[in-house]
């Protein structure tokens, strides 16, 4: 009967050990499971905010790439728009375009200031022209009995002067139309006496201008010394 008793005793605390064994081990295994639960939970979040800082990093990125090439391409375009712009060249002053007035001093000469003359050019045509380099003029005498006046007005400036349509600009002649080594009554006799005068603008043709008055009416070119000082244009 003790044997049977001590037999019992010990298979019962046996199963005793093999329960709490296995409920240890359930236990065990639930702690595995909270355990990984929140690792588990926690990795999709943490995978959204990187996904969310790489699209926000990313946006950012690309908004700055963005503006990068809008920058570039509004620079370009308006590049291209001055280049477009820049590209109107203003077509030169000719006799096409033009008209052109020699316009006689109205007062005489001194011995210590000279007669000024003036040429004057009107842009007739319908868009702004430009006078550019070199004007030359000769003025001939209308009996041929000395040689002819010739001069430009390299020496004073030849920058551009830009012409709208129907405005003019003017350049002035200097010159000496007395003769101061004559006798009084032939002062005014000059080797060069010209009714009209030749003019050729920068690179254009040569033309035949009537010398006038300031009163529109026929003026003569009257020339004593060999030389004239053309000067400069300005509107």
């Amino acid at each position: 009967m003790r044997l049977r008793t001590a037999t019992f005793a010990t298979a019962a605390v046996f199963v005793a050990g093999l329960s709490l064994t296995a409920c240890n081990s359930g236990n065990d295994d639930a702690k595995t499971k909270d355990t990984s639960s929140p690792v588990a939970t926690a990795s999709p979040a943490s995978q959204a905010s990187a996904t969310s800082t790489t699209s926000s990093t990313s946006s950012t990125s690309t908004g700055k790439t963005g503006g990068a090439h809008a920058s570039a391409s509004a620079t370009a375009a308006g590049s291209g728009s001055g280049s477009g712009s820049g590209s109107g060249a203003v077509s030169a002053c000719t006799t096409k375009t033009t008209t052109v007035q020699f316009i006689a001093s109205a007062t005489h000469a001194s011995e210590s200031q000279p007669a000024a003359a003036t040429v004057k050019v009107t842009n007739t045509s319908g868009s702004t022209c430009t006078i550019v380099g070199a004007t030359t003029l000769t003025a001939k005498d209308d009996q041929g009995k000395a040689d002819p006046i010739e001069t430009d007005n390299s020496a004073a400036g030849t920058d551009a002067v830009d012409l709208a349509s129907g405005a003019s600009a003017t350049a002035d002649v200097l010159y000496t139309d007395l003769n101061f080594d004559g006798s009084q009554s032939a002062r005014e006799v000059c080797a060069v006496q010209a009714s009209k005068v030749e003019i050729a603008l920068p690179k254009d043709v040569v033309r035949t201008v009537k010398v006038t008055k300031a009163n529109g009416s026929a003026g003569v070119f009257n020339v004593c010394t060999k030389d004239a000082k053309f000067g400069s244009f300005h509107s």
